[in-house]
């Protein structure tokens, strides 16, 4: 910062997109709440260039800087600064692109990309302010007025598309949720090559049976575990011991590892097939390992004595099926696991019971076998 300029200075480079100049440059993430503006006032949608602030997304994003200090990432910012800006390049008779940017410190910059960023990094520097020593990439643009910024801001977010979340799973090391959907994957028979690692929904065509995601998610009920929790051995092992029971009381898993049939044809015509007969199975594992926690393995034969069959509708319709399509709403993977329950044996919670009043009287289930 230059006090006597009356301006900003960053190292920077020059580019050009559109046949407008832009510039990357490295900003102290101390500097990041004062020197860049957020228009929060609540004004109309079509006056502002920006989305609201969702103040419900940046503990978990400032929790994350707070928490990897020596490992976190930050994709780059991007401003339009209100001011006429100068780049001086630092080799002026052979790189024209590499230099110091300065920005007059009157001028006005607004966030087009990354508020939420600027907001969480406001949030960790209360906690950690050593981080206010690293950097983060700034893209800064000339500011041409409102139309032009939500111009950018729609152009910026059009073809952004979020990773599904197998993937997410399949890449998150953080994730001790994920990184027990991995071992499952690759080491429980239940699972192990018929997992779709990179999409959370199966293809007609897939020879998959299972989703990363959906592994996680039927895993972490199993153990009755909030995410973010850690797993012991112990749960790693109780977890894979179970799935790879469950696998030998449903034969038709045991078919679709020994390609004795096609998983497409699974998915068509059985509801074991789907994730919410996985999530199912989990909610009432765990019931089943809290309740009996010596004989579980023994009580799990009675799986067997399940019709799986889609058409069997005087079961399905209702908990795992609606107007005969698969659904995997909290209610319906609920109501599929209250039927498991009763198979097993299990009582039926008062939870469980206000759930089967939303069936018809002749559907519901009662707390016996």
């Amino acid at each position: 910062m230059d006090d006597q300029g009356y301006f900003h200075s960053f190292p920077a480079v020059q580019g050009f997109q559109g046949k407008r100049p832009f510039f990357i440059a490295m900003c102290p993430l101390r500097m990041i709440p004062k020197l860049f503006m957020f228009d929060e006032e609540e004004v109309p949608a079509e006056l502002r260039a920006q989305r609201s602030l969702n103040k419900n997304r940046i503990p978990a994003i400032a929790q994350y800087l707070v928490a990897n200090p020596e490992t976190y990432i930050l994709s780059a910012l991007t401003a339009s600064v209100d001011g006429q800006v100068r780049f001086a390049p630092l080799d002026a008779g052979r790189n024209l692109s590499i230099g110091v940017l300065e920005i007059p410190m009157d001028a006005r910059i607004l966030i087009n990309d990354g508020q939420h960023r600027r907001a969480a990094i406001e949030e960790a520097l209360k906690e950690s302010p050593a981080l206010g020593q690293d950097n983060v990439p700034v893209l800064f643009f000339g500011d041409d007025g409102l139309l032009r910024s939500q111009q950018m801001f729609a152009d910026l977010n059009k073809y952004a598309v979020r990773p599904s979340y197998s993937l997410s799973t399949l890449y998150d090391h953080r994730d001790p949720s994920s990184e027990l959907a991995r071992y499952l994957a690759s080491e429980c028979r239940a699972f192990r090559g018929l997992t779709e690692m990179e999409k959370s929904t199966i293809s007609n065509r897939s020879v998959k049976l299972f989703t990363l995601s959906s592994i996680k998610h039927a895993s972490r009920a199993l153990l009755r575990k909030h995410p973010r929790d850690e797993f012991s051995s112990t749960d790693r092992m109780v977890a894979k011991e179970y799935w790879d029971e469950v696998s030998d009381q449903i034969p038709d898993w045991q078919r679709a590892r020994t390609k004795d049939v096609a998983t497409a044809e699974l998915r068509q015509e059985y509801v074991h097939a789907h994730g919410v007969a996985l999530q199912a199975l989990a909610y009432a594992g765990a019931e089943l390992l809290s309740r009996r926690p010596k004989q579980w393995k023994t009580d799990l034969r009675y799986l067997r004595k399940i019709d799986w069959s889609r058409s069997n509708i005087g079961i399905w319709e209702g908990r795992a099926m609606v107007h005969g399509r698969i659904s995997k709403a909290a209610t319906n993977v609920h109501l599929a696991a209250n039927y498991v329950k009763s198979v097993l044996g299990l009582p039926l919670s008062p939870e469980d019971l206000e759930l089967e009043a939303l069936l018809p009287a002749k559907k519901r289930l009662t707390s016996k076998r």
